[in-house]
């Protein structure tokens, strides 16, 4: 099985209720060797139009996010909970989320083995944790899912509806959090597909 093979297979999938109103499965994309793996919620409007997934607003952030911490996106493998888009972006309900990892996500951690799991927001974080969690009193703190690193961080969708950058506003704990998150990927060591830019000075995003 490869990540090819397993999303060709994402795309024909009708296990649950979100097929019946999807335009594209966003199943994933990245590097298939990844250290780190980010995990969303689910796609949006334009991720749905595109099949690709965080090409939207909080997308776009996301990129600035790794751009400023120096973080190639092409160097880590991005995804979501559920591979297709809750209608008016609800979230997931419990019985989607559950079919959806199994039948997909579960196989792609298979297959890429990250080292380090970024799950964004609370329902990705429910997700590897297994209970409800509050997103603002875990973000930031190393935990572990099945032997591999867990470091939960803000949704950029939040930081969006959050644009303060003063101390202790969401904008600003994710830049310390990205920072630490860099330090633990260049303690890693680099494999040889992915190439981690030095960061210069702090870029605002």
């Amino acid at each position: 099985m490869s990540l090819e093979l397993l999303a060709a297979q994402a795309r024909t999938c009708t296990a649950c209720r979100l097929a019946a109103t999807r335009l594209n499965v966003v199943f994933g994309e990245g590097n298939p060797d990844a250290q780190l793996m980010i995990v969303g919620e689910g796609p949006g409007e334009e991720e749905d139009k595109t099949g690709r997934p965080f090409v939207g607003k909080a997308g776009q952030l996301l990129d600035k996010i790794l751009e400023a911490a120096g973080i190639p996106r092409e160097s880590i493998y991005i995804s979501n909970i559920v591979k297709c888009r809750p209608p008016a972006n609800r979230v997931p309900l419990p019985d989607e989320a559950k079919t959806c990892t199994t039948l997909w996500l579960n196989k792609q951690l298979e297959l890429i083995r990250p080292q380090i799991i970024v799950p964004l927001g609370a329902t990705a974080c429910e997700y590897f944790l297994g209970e409800k969690v509050s997103i603002t009193k875990i973000r930031g703190q190393w935990l572990e899912w099945q032997g591999i690193k867990l470091f939960p961080m803000f949704h950029p969708a939040y930081l969006l509806r959050n644009p303060a950058r003063t101390p202790g506003s969401p904008k600003h704990l994710t830049w310390l959090d990205i920072q630490e998150l860099k330090k633990a990927l260049d303690s890693l060591g680099e494999k040889p597909s992915r190439a981690i830019k030095t960061v210069s000075q702090e870029s605002l995003f």
